[in-house]
């Protein structure tokens, strides 16, 4: 296991009280309210933990919360880092890694978004069925996998688990909520798009923008992780509906759809 990794490991076992999590949750921009709902959780600020970037974004509490859930343990990242705070792709993908090293084999990644899709509404719930990556990085570049094997070429013909993302639709269809499938277009930001880019992202097959998730993905896949995405549109992409684009906009809508957010995630998550 690279020292890092054993590292992080063993801070994390140290105050976890002897929990052993299969499933591990990323909360994104607005969304950490989920991590109340754990029963008896454990909180361990990310600066307790070697690796781990505190985030310095409003909106990400910088928290790992490993307590349980009808039943099962889960680990939950409230709040993550991002490339555009000065992290590389690895930095912000290596709390995954760490999730592995305690035994989570299933990831649900979640953030808030932009909408480019004309079906997309302010407040829908995306399930991410796949991404383009325009961050222009790539955390798997020069890492080798934890049993420190060689690097490897991955394959991505289904990054978004075909059985998640159904386990996903079923729980929505259950609870009459609207969720749409669509493609995630990362960026590393911090600026938001142009509506020339808006443009041109739709042209190249984006519904929905956001400036995450995609390290996450990438690094559980490589380690084999089984992965599901989940995006709350929180505004429309520049160009579509002519207003300016704002992160207050983006945590206000957070907030008013953490009701259902935070149902979709509990029948997805009993059903696993």
């Amino acid at each position: 296991m690279i020292p890092e990794i054993a590292e992080a490991k063993t801070a994390i076992e140290s105050k976890s009280n002897g929990r052993k999590p299969a499933i591990g949750v990323v909360l994104g921009s607005g969304l950490g309210s989920f991590a109340d709902r754990l029963e008896e959780p454990v909180k361990i600020p990310y600066a307790q933990i070697p690796g781990f970037r505190p985030p310095t974004v409003p909106g990400h509490a910088g928290q790992l919360v490993i307590g349980t859930f009808r039943g099962k343990t889960l680990a939950v990242l409230q709040g993550r880092s991002h490339i555009y705070e000065g992290c590389s792709s690895a930095d912000v993908a290596f709390p995954v890694r760490a999730l592995a090293a305690v035994g989570v084999k299933t990831l649900l990644t979640t953030c808030a978004a932009g909408g480019i899709n004309s079906q997309l509404r302010v407040g829908s719930l995306m399930a991410i069925e796949d991404h383009i990556n325009f961050t222009g990085e790539n955390p798997l570049i020069g890492r080798a996998t934890q049993e420190g094997e060689a690097v490897k070429f991955l394959d991505m013909t289904q990054a978004y688990s075909s059985r998640l993302l159904e386990k996903l639709t079923v729980a929505a269809d259950k609870l009459k909520l609207g969720l749409r499938r669509g493609v995630y277009m990362a960026v590393s930001g911090p600026n938001y798009e142009t509506p020339s880019e808006t443009k041109a992202m739709a042209w190249l097959g984006a519904d929905a923008i956001g400036m995450s998730v995609v390290p996450e993905v990438l690094v559980a896949r490589q380690i084999g992780m089984e992965v599901a995405g989940l995006a709350v549109i929180t505004n429309l992409a520049a160009g579509i509906g002519n207003r300016r684009l704002s992160h207050e906009e983006v945590l206000e809508t957070t907030r008013k759809v953490s009701e259902n957010f935070g149902k979709l995630l509990e029948e997805f998550i009993a059903s696993l």
